[in-house]
């Protein structure tokens, strides 16, 4: 493509890159599905290949600036960040990041071809490209021309803030989201342990009531602290209890308010992230788990009243955290069902009293 653009008669500007750091690049989530998935890993050759990441930020950033740029004929420029690193390095810089411990052992024998089959083994979403991805790993991929640092006024940020920034706009972009969109656009249907987002496993369920929004959101807004959860009450106080022996908040903190809820507040063992009255709740665990949890509330209106949908969210740690997820689904597909359901019945029995007998 980039042959065909520059033998047009318009200038071309051409950016090489080694390895994106962001969602959507296709060496960045290979090395997110092994750290992720692999405790032990046994590397080949092609792990202490130096490569020159770049931030997906600083990619675009020169992709702007390369609109002002005047050039009278198509140049290349090879751009990356200040860090030359092994992909072994990277993966050790992501697991650091996610507060996993990876132990790596290289080997001499694995080919690029048995090293996409075991890649396919490992992360079945890459089978088909691992292959190539693998052989053009052969080479070190270093920017050798440094005339971009001289042509941009653009200083591409390290490995470290890279990764860190890459992990933190992942959270914003699922904090922001409204499950009632993103599960009925993903086309991905709903499988045993809930649906795959990235690293992210997202159990989601809905119930309709016949009652306006403002009424099926008021059991949400009070859940928690002497209100209880609703459903199963002795299994949350057992989980609080376990979660004080191994170090965690348990549910002694309970809620400031009975009624009322704001961000930051403490809710037992989760904290309020996010809350729209009358539409949308999002509270982050701060119990102790393999890895990081959500539950979030979303409220929309209907033609027959409201629809409430219930969503569990679990980034899981490595294997363990894969580990604690499927083993503790059956429990959990039963305490957040039923929380849900009886969340419907209060909110159609209080609707029912507020209204004025015929």
């Amino acid at each position: 493509m980039a042959d065909i653009l520059r033998s047009s008669a318009v200038p071309t500007i051409e950016f090489r890159a080694s390895i994106v750091i962001g969602s959507g690049s296709l060496s960045f989530e290979m090395i997110r599905a092994l750290v992720q998935r692999l405790p032990v890993m046994i590397c080949p050759r092609w792990v202490a290949v130096k490569a020159q990441p770049i931030a997906i930020e600083d990619v675009v950033a020169y992709l702007v600036a390369a609109l002002d740029l005047p050039v009278e004929q198509s140049a290349v420029f090879e751009i990356g960040g200040p860090d030359q690193v092994s992909y072994g390095q990277i993966m050790q810089e992501y697991a650091r990041q996610c507060g996993l411990r990876r132990w790596m052992i290289p080997v001499p024998v694995l080919t690029p071809h048995l090293s996409s089959l075991w890649l396919g083994l490992v992360t079945p979403i890459y089978a088909r490209v691992g292959r190539k991805l693998i052989e053009s790993m052969r080479n070190p991929t270093l920017v050798r021309d440094t005339s971009a640092l001289t042509a941009f006024d653009i200083e591409p940020m390290g490995l470290k803030e890279a990764v860190k920034r890459a992990l933190h706009h992942e959270n914003l972009e699922y904090a922001a989201t409204f499950w009632s969109d993103a599960l009925s656009s993903s086309g991905k249907p709903t499988s045993w342990g809930g649906v795959r987002f990235g690293t992210r496993l997202v159990d989601s369920r809905t119930v309709q009531v016949s009652v306006d929004p403002a009424s099926a959101f008021a059991p949400i807004q009070r859940i928690g602290g002497s209100n209880g959860w609703y459903f199963a009450s002795f299994l949350w106080q057992i989980r609080g209890f376990f979660d004080l022996l191994v170090g965690g908040v348990g549910l002694r903190r309970g809620r400031r308010d009975p009624h009322a809820l704001v961000a930051g507040d403490a809710l037992d063992f989760w904290r309020v992230e996010r809350i729209e009255p009358g539409r949308r709740l999002n509270l982050v665990a701060e119990m102790k788990v393999p890895g990081r949890a959500w539950l979030q509330f979303e409220v929309e209106p209907t033609s027959h009243g409201s629809v409430i949908r219930q969503t569990a969210i679990f980034d899981p740690a490595g294997l363990s955290g894969l580990i604690y997820w499927y083993a503790l689904y059956p429990i959990h597909y039963c305490i957040f069902k039923g929380m849900l359901r009886q969340i419907a019945a209060i909110a159609l029995h209080e609707a029912a009293a507020a209204s004025p007998p015929a």
